[in-house]
């Protein structure tokens, strides 16, 4: 009876923005959906070798759009996103092409670790900027092995690391970014980088630590949970583009980054509400037990550590503007429309910074989430809609495998 009371309130939402005026001006740029080689897992690398998080809406034209923002396109800003996130004064709509107050704050440094090199970063991340009307960036890349790594062939990973600093920045304009550059995607690497952003993060008075990369668990990974505690830093980590789990996110030590999908007017760009991203991964843990600050879920999660703790806009179809002016897949650079739960980790990462509240772990900050989850005030409880393996999870009151919490709700109780 519950599945069928949610799915026809899903059903009668959808019919009810379907019949919104069609006088209103409306614009579509038709596309597809692309993954990149570089977020495309290998088989034979399990718990070795790792992947990024990003999906691009490509349109027809096959290179990237000009803008943002673009008129009577609904592709999302800081602003938009900050206003449907309560994280600004909220405009009516919390439309891309009308809302203009962007997220403020931050404090002490936020590090995102990636894999090869990205030689235009702090150029992108000023151009960024300053179409948004961000404040410049407190900015410096760091090579985690003490030498400047090659170049990702596809343009993948730099597409993924403009993603990343970007947005943020977006969230935490006054904290300080640390772009850590790992070697190459191997484990090894990306570990070795880790170490040095949270050593970076501690040096700088506290912060927190971005992972939008991610593989798939296997049975030594709980060896390299040690590798995301460092006093003073709080870890996150995007859960994945496919149904299941993926590690780091199913870290203990890890906030769980999850994506989830704003729907909005087809007729006039306006924010209508909040589903699960069906391609978001979530699940249980193959070899994580359950936190103890998850033990309120246990009859859902049972003794195994769920996912996703917290959740955000990941959903390519409404995804967020990135400038990256690096050869991507053999085009030319520009605006890109990206999606993935890479979206989600450094935008949450940039959330919780500038809430200010600078807890001393993942866990601290982790069981202070949990112990607010059921607060309106504090937490966006996304309730219908699925996800998961053959669909099979159903969004629901209170914590799910489809968002966690849910998203957030302004900037307390995280």
């Amino acid at each position: 009876m519950a599945r069928s009371s949610a799915l026809l309130t899903t059903l009668l939402a959808f019919m009810a923005f379907c019949i919104l005026p069609a006088s209103a001006q409306r614009r579509f740029v038709k596309g597809h959906i692309m993954i990149p080689k570089s977020s495309v897992a290998q088989p034979s690398s399990v718990g070795k070798v790792f992947h990024t998080n990003i999906q691009v809406f490509m349109p027809e034209s096959g290179r990237p759009l000009v803008g943002p923002p673009f008129p009577g396109f609904g592709f999302e800003t800081p602003a938009s996103l900050g206003c449907v996130y309560g994280l600004t004064r909220r405009t009516p709509g919390c439309n891309p092409n009308v809302a203009i107050a962007n997220p403020t704050g931050g404090k002490g440094a936020i590090a995102i670790v990636d894999a090869f090199d990205d030689p235009n970063a702090a150029a992108d991340l000023a151009f960024f900027s300053a179409q948004f009307g961000l404040a410049p960036a407190n900015f410096k890349v760091v090579y985690a092995s003490g030498t400047q790594p090659a170049l990702d062939p596809t343009g993948g990973w730099e597409l993924e690391e403009s993603l990343d600093i970007e947005w943020a920045h977006a969230m935490a304009p006054k904290a300080k970014i640390f772009l850590v550059e790992a070697a190459t995607n191997m484990g090894d690497d990306l570990f070795v980088a880790e170490q040095v952003a949270s050593n970076l993060v501690a040096a700088a008075g506290g912060g927190e630590v971005s992972n939008s990369w991610g593989g798939e668990e296997s049975a030594d990974e709980v060896d390299a949970d040690s590798l995301f505690v460092m006093p003073g830093v709080v870890f996150f980590a995007s859960t994945g583009d496919a149904p299941g789990t993926s590690y780091p996110s199913t870290s203990p030590n890890v906030v769980a980054a999850g994506g989830t999908t704003t729907a909005r007017s087809p007729f006039t760009g306006d924010f209508l509400y909040e589903l699960p991203w069906t391609e978001a991964g979530g699940g249980t843990s193959e070899f994580e037990p359950r936190p103890h600050y998850q033990n309120g879920i246990a009859r859902i999660v049972g003794n195994a550590r769920g996912v996703p703790d917290l959740s955000f806009d990941s959903n390519p179809d409404t995804g967020v503007w990135v400038w990256d002016s690096n050869l991507f897949q053999g085009s030319t650079g520009g605006w890109f429309v990206v999606g993935g739960t890479s979206v989600a980790s450094p935008s949450l990462a940039g959330i919780v910074n500038s809430a200010q509240h600078l807890f001393h772990s993942s866990d601290a900050e982790l069981s202070f989430m949990y112990s607010n989850a059921r607060n309106p005030f504090e937490f966006n409880d996304v309730q219908f809609g699925f996800c998961g393996p053959y669909a099979g999870f159903l969004a629901e009151r209170g914590w799910d495998f489809c968002s966690g919490i849910g998203s957030v709700n302004g900037k307390q109780g995280k």
